[in-house]
């Protein structure tokens, strides 16, 4: 029998008590042996629930309880979860946490501790939610070289554009819906600003490079500017607006650039497909060259089964760490401004063109989608190069990034 604590019980907490009474017999085969929850570790009493009588407020219990093997962790937020996570790997007890902003912030230490005292740290549902993406990047694919992770992986976000493509509504009116669905917080801007996607590609770079890289150091942009008159300019090209979480690294895995934006994407992109609130990551390597990762990025249950896969991943290893620790040494993504793209950029309609052709040396002209304005899509540029050209030009309405 493995006793189990969960600390933290809400959404995802929940779930994983009620994933692994759900499915007890079948996680009981897996492990070849029964897996109780012992402790729940919550501020809050849960009157009426069957959770109630092993809810506990202090974590020294847990820690300091020779019983308990393995941890969960689903409070959510930096502090105290890495405090409590912490505690627990030093009393020798593995930890599992679907808590991607303590995975970003503190991953490559937590690790580091799990290997010192012989036990385990995994983090399969900070990324993805449901989706299986930190252990194939470990095991499928260690015979490659990864060189790119590219993904949707923020569902709020995508429910929002993919309602601002579908019916045209702009991005407030998306965002209510999203918010009154419950796929939005009250505060959304950790969604609509870019930070948790942000958060997430820094991981599966950390994962991929074997270093550690610095979500801070991601060059970051929301989709709060993404218009209606947007949508119309990529409709018309055949494309859509995806918030895409991106590295890109060279094959000596010594440089990687890095960004987190709204992209336009063609149609025959497997993204393109994307929509609602799933998540998706494509990952490119030298040897099995491009794969697929699709399903639900969120949410009570489909996060609680990563979480519950760490489980049993770590009661069958027992006493053997699995545990495979990035670096501590940071990798810094290049200088944001020398990354290069095309743009897809709307001006005035009266905008000069011997100027415009000047500026952007532009491979098509789209005109007659919004009244009073023309759209460029410019040959490669650099970022400073785009800036500098728009700078020039002084009257941009706005640019997007084409993404190839």
């Amino acid at each position: 029998m493995a006793k189990i604590a969960v600390m933290g019980y809400g959404t995802i907490g929940s779930g994983v008590v009620e994933a692994i009474s759900m499915n007890q017999e079948s996680i009981q085969k897996k492990t070849g042996e029964e897996i109780i929850v012992k402790y729940v570790l919550d501020l809050r009493e849960f009157p009426g629930d069957p959770i109630q009588d092993r809810i506990v407020h202090d974590y020294q219990i847990i820690a300091q309880d020779p019983e308990i093997s393995v941890v969960v962790e689903t409070m959510g937020g930096v502090e105290p979860a890495f405090t409590f996570s912490m505690a627990m790997l030093k009393a020798g007890k593995s930890v599992v946490t679907s808590n991607k902003a303590v995975v970003a912030e503190y991953g490559a230490e937590l690790m580091e501790t799990a290997v010192e005292n012989h036990c385990n740290f995994f983090f399969e549902a900070s990324v993805g939610g449901g989706i299986p993406i930190i252990r194939p990047l470990y095991t499928c694919l260690s015979p490659d070289v990864v060189t790119e992770i590219t993904g949707i992986l923020n569902g709020t976000t995508n429910y929002i554009l993919s309602e601002m493509s579908q019916k045209g509504v702009s991005f407030g009116e998306a965002l209510k819906e999203a918010q009154a669905l419950g796929y939005a917080e009250r505060d959304p801007s950790a969604d609509v600003e870019g930070s948790d996607a942000c958060r997430k590609i820094a991981i599966l770079s950390s994962v991929a490079m074997g270093k550690k890289v610095v979500y801070t150091d991601i060059h970051t942009e929301g989709i709060t500017g993404v218009t209606t008159e947007d949508f119309r300019y990529a409709e018309k090209m055949g494309m859509s607006i995806k918030l895409l979480a991106s590295s890109r690294m060279s094959e000596d895995h010594r440089h990687m650039q890095s960004m987190v934006a709204p992209f336009l994407i063609d149609r025959d992109h497997p993204l393109f497909g994307v929509n609602d609130v799933f998540n998706a990551v494509m990952v490119t390597g030298n040897v099995v060259d491009q794969l697929m990762f699709f399903g639900r990025g969120a949410g009570k249950l489909p996060t609680a089964a990563a979480v519950v896969a760490d489980v049993i991943e770590t009661v069958k290893l027992k006493d053997v760490c699995g545990t495979e620790p990035w670096s501590s040494t940071v990798l810094k993504p290049n200088d944001y401004s020398q990354y290069t793209a095309r743009f897809m950029v709307r001006l005035p309609e009266d905008m000069d063109r011997d100027l415009c052709e000047e500026l952007f040396c532009p491979e098509k002209v789209l005109t007659g989608v919004v009244e009073g304005e023309l759209a460029l899509i410019t040959a490669p540029m650099t970022e400073r190069g785009y800036a500098e050209a728009a700078a020039r030009a002084g009257r941009v309405i706005s640019r997007t990034r084409l993404y190839c």
